[in-house]
């Protein structure tokens, strides 16, 4: 039913409703295409954001050479959809997602992270049951103190036990400096980047050293994927927020747009100077900051409950009334996506398309 409203002006959807616009996407998308054209490294985009086949698929034919994932129910939609080649940028430890890990694999290439001796042994042994391989990183830690083992030695051990071991391809590694993605300074970002990147240098010379062959090193963000997109060590960036970005993102990177609003209507003028929209906390997250009023000089949102979002009209003339729609740009574009069933796409005022978020709550 949904699709049938293709053709209708935006400011006829009801609200509140997630929009793409879809030339702003589109040109996020080859610009960053275009980006990995001139350097050695692969883009790998990751679809925690977006959450979306369509638009893996978009990324993939601008150039990408597959996708990240962040969980395995992820992956699951992705392969589904026709998406071939995955990693999964986590450790799938537990008994029941390894079975399935294995089983997804008879029908994707996919590789996965590991961290820890046991993990291995576990995949080791699914993969030979199910008669597949995997292809497996080892994950670093380089700075930002989540998954990953030390630097040097600690990854040596693990990718010697990694390579040994029965129905897995040790490929390579993987480190993530998300520690720096959102340093606002130029400067100070890419020299935090660049410390973190030098341990993955470091590893992978001592790895190669000890006669272990390094295909890959993943990692990035959108926040580095200029640095760490150019550094001689890494051969593929996984950045993803760089499709929709959000108005905490572009702070720190000014080089790609907004494409991800939220319309929304107002549904209350209390006084002059404050208005009430109809999209909260369980259409719009906060984590990062209160979202942005789009085009409108002076507003400001200054409050969400769980539906309503207060309007500070105090430095605008605008005369809004109920009924009226505004659009707002999220400070956190990835956890917002994840409380919306659909993508209503619009290009040139109009809706285009009603995309299902297939992967929206695959958090296992």
């Amino acid at each position: 039913m949904l699709n049938n409203l293709t053709g209708i002006l935006k400011d006829e959807l009801d609200t509140p409703v997630l929009l793409i616009d879809m030339d702003i996407m589109e040109s996020n998308i080859a610009k960053m295409a275009r980006y990995f054209r001139t350097v050695n490294a692969d883009l790998r985009p990751h679809t925690k954001t977006h959450k979306t086949p369509i638009l893996a698929h978009k990324q993939i034919e601008a150039g990408a050479v597959g996708i990240t994932c962040a969980k395995l129910g992820e992956a699951e939609v992705m392969a589904a959809a026709g998406i071939k080649n995955i990693l999964i940028a986590n450790q799938i430890v537990t008994g029941q997602k390894i079975s399935r890990l294995v089983n997804l694999a008879r029908y994707a290439h996919i590789m996965v992270a590991v961290d820890h001796e046991e993990n291995i042994e576990n995949l080791s042994r699914a993969a030979q049951q199910k008669g597949v391989k995997l292809q497996v990183l080892v994950e670093v830690n380089t700075g930002m103190n989540r998954c990953g083992v030390s630097a040097g030695e600690s990854a040596l051990k693990l990718a010697q036990k990694l390579d040994k071991a029965k129905n897995l391809d040790f490929t390579g590694l993987q480190g993530y400096e998300g520690h720096a993605v959102a340093i606002p300074d130029f400067d100070e970002r890419k020299s935090a980047a660049e410390k973190a990147l030098s341990l993955l240098a470091e590893t992978k010379e001592i790895l190669e050293k000890n006669g272990l062959q390094v295909n890959t090193v993943s990692g990035g963000g959108t926040g580095t994927y200029n640095i760490s997109g150019q550094h001689p060590v890494m051969t593929e960036i996984q950045a993803g927020s760089y499709i929709f970005m959000d108005s905490y993102y572009r702070k720190v990177l000014k080089d790609f747009d907004c494409a991800l609003t939220i319309l929304t209507t107002v549904i209350s003028r209390p006084n002059r100077d404050m208005v009430i929209l109809d999209a909260g906390m369980k259409t719009v997250t906060k984590e990062f900051g209160l979202p942005e009023v789009k085009d409108i000089k002076g507003a400001e949102l200054t409050g969400l409950s769980e539906e309503h979002g207060k309007l500070d009209l105090s430095k605008s003339n605008l005369e809004l009334k109920p009924g009226d729609k505004i659009e707002i740009i999220p400070s956190h574009g990835c956890t917002t996506i994840n409380l919306h069933d659909d993508y209503y796409a619009i290009r040139d005022g109009k809706l285009e398309a009603v995309w299902n978020i297939a992967a929206r709550g695959k958090i296992r």
